[in-house]
């Protein structure tokens, strides 16, 4: 872990469904309540491109 906000499994399942699902990143930081800048360095660090913003 780099210290950056501290993800549980159930986060982190969850950012990947959604990334995978095509909702953009501005939609996953609202609903995982985490800065987008935080969404895209787990997505980063999780090797998953995020989807393109609509």
């Amino acid at each position: 872990m780099n210290g950056e906000g501290n993800w549980s499994f159930e986060a982190v399942q969850s950012l990947v469904t959604l990334a995978r699902e095509g909702v953009p990143v501005s939609v996953i930081s609202l609903k995982l309540k985490r800065s987008i800048t935080e969404v895209r360095s787990k997505l980063s660090d999780l090797g998953i491109t995020p989807p393109a913003e609509a």
